[in-house]
């Protein structure tokens, strides 16, 4: 399996106040808001080089961002690795005998696919995998 740095994830409060300081006081670029709505979330990305920011506001008490935002606060809150086949790559660290929180890819932003690794076989980091959408 390969796979390649995509984004970090970040749990946000307020996207409005997160982007005080990555767009006003760093000034980088933010991409449009867009709505997750399998993970309850607003997600706005930040290109940082070749990989992103992924600024997360949940738009649900239940979201798994809320609940991370009520257990640890607002912060990081995983790293997605992309793969060219996620499902193949699931199959993989199955076999492996590595604990996954979804066995079978689910929607992700923009169209793309993921599933989370759980932090118990990823020294304490949630670890997402992600497989872009089909090209136009």
């Amino acid at each position: 399996m390969k796979a390649v740095l995509d984004h970090i994830g970040i749990a946000v409060r307020d996207l409005d106040d997160a982007l005080e300081f990555y767009r006003d006081a760093l000034g980088f670029e933010i991409g449009e808001a867009e709505e997750v709505p399998s993970q309850h979330v607003r997600a706005r990305f930040v290109p940082v080089g070749e990989a992103s920011l992924e600024l997360l506001e949940a738009t649900d008490e239940q979201s798994p961002i809320a609940r991370s935002i009520q257990r640890r606060g607002p912060g990081l809150h995983h790293v997605t690795l992309r793969v060219d086949d996620i499902a193949e790559a699931l199959a993989q660290l199955e076999a492996r005998g590595v604990r996954l929180v979804d066995r079978v890819p689910r929607e992700g932003a923009g169209g793309s696919l993921v599933a989370f690794i759980h932090p118990s076989s990823a020294q304490g980091v949630l670890v997402e995998l992600k497989q872009a959408p089909p090209g136009p």
